[in-house]
């Protein structure tokens, strides 16, 4: 009956990027982590744009295909909307406040802060803890997000047979999968200031850390598919065909320095002009690491280009360092796509709440 019930519980991480969907399922035994099943399926071409989703058949499809490559019974999801279609404020209410009386407090207020009308968005809330300046109220952290993108999600998902439990903001995920890395960044941890970048297919997120919460984030348009276009356009290959190679080799030699290196150059020109935005925004003046994350994360000796150009110690992304992986998980592929795994490993967390 219990390993039912355990079954149950299960939430599949499952991240809808720009160009795949990346499937990601966690157990846990006392405090390690094993990873159950992964898998990553490629999306057609703009079946996402811009994190939104165009193409929900394409997306479904894709869904489908992605459950059955990673062998997995579980059919409980949560999902990720991206921070840019969500707005979050905190606001400070009356402590002691049951959950329902809290939440129609917060429905009378959010009209002031949410630019839509209210019966088109979708509200959550979370009570942070006791106000500093007022030992009576509570911070109260409110978001809110148009219902439409929740809704295409759960249609996406119930395509594939899948149900929807959680929908999560991809910046907390991403907290929640950087929090396994700490132990990899050594001493004083609490304190730390990172700056996590991701740089996936069309966009690059900065998403600075400081004591283990977001502090500021930023997107710009850049990304990997620079890169694969590049080789599309010199070499005379498909997008697959291009894909392919970037991940396997096989290019003529002039790749390395032609393409490959004006491409590491941009992303390092990219990750300073990133930090330079949010040192120009105020309290810092430097971060104590860079983490990569997203795809383009993978390239070779990125990492080493970037630690060598900008001074500050840069590791890629891997949440999985310390987990166990089931028999069925492939350690290679796994380790390879690690750093663009980060939000789905966060949203596969939600099932230990």
């Amino acid at each position: 009956m219990l390993g039912l019930n355990k079954k149950a519980n299960t939430l599949l991480g499952i991240d809808i990027s720009s160009t795949s969907v990346k499937l990601l399922e966690l157990s846990r035994s006392g405090s390690r982590y094993k990873v159950e099943a992964y898998a990553v399926e490629p999306l057609p071409p703009n079946a996402v744009v811009e994190k939104n989703i165009a193409e929900l058949e394409g997306v479904g499809q894709a869904l489908t295909r992605v459950l059955a490559k990673a062998k997995t019974s579980a059919r409980m999801v949560a999902v990720a909307v991206a921070g840019s279609a969500v707005i979050t404020k905190t606001i400070e209410m009356e402590a002691g406040l049951s959950d329902d009386e809290l939440e129609n407090q917060l429905k009378i207020e959010a009209d002031q802060y949410i630019p839509y009308p209210l019966e088109e968005v979708a509200i959550d809330f979370e009570v942070q803890g006791v106000s500093a300046r007022n030992p009576e109220r509570v911070e109260v952290l409110l978001a809110a997000c148009r219902k439409e993108n929740v809704e295409v999600r759960e249609a996406a998902l119930a395509l594939a047979g899948l149900t929807a439990k959680v929908v999560d903001v991809e910046a907390y995920a991403l907290e929640r999968a950087y929090s396994l890395m700490l132990p990899q960044l050594g001493a004083g941890q609490d304190d730390l200031t990172v700056a996590v970048v991701d740089v996936g297919a069309t966009m690059t997120t900065l998403s600075v850390l400081h004591g283990g919460k977001t502090i500021y984030t930023r997107e710009q348009l850049f990304g990997g598919r620079q890169l694969t276009e590049e080789i599309q356009r010199r070499y005379g290959l498909s997008v697959e065909e291009a894909g392919l190679a970037k991940k396997q080799g096989g290019l003529p030699d002039d790749y390395e320095s032609e393409v490959l290196q004006p491409f590491k150059d941009a992303v390092v020109q990219q990750v300073s002009r990133s930090l330079q935005f949010f040192f120009a925004a105020g309290q810092f003046n430097e971060v104590d690491y860079i983490l990569l994350a997203g795809g383009t994360a993978s390239i070779a000796d990125l990492d080493r280009l970037i630690q060598q150009k900008i001074g500050t110690p840069t590791l890629v992304a891997n949440p999985f360092a310390d987990m166990a992986l089931s028999g069925k998980v492939n350690a290679g592929a796994l380790a390879s796509d690690a750093p663009s795994l980060m939000i789905a490993c966060g949203l596969a967390m939600r099932s230990f709440d």
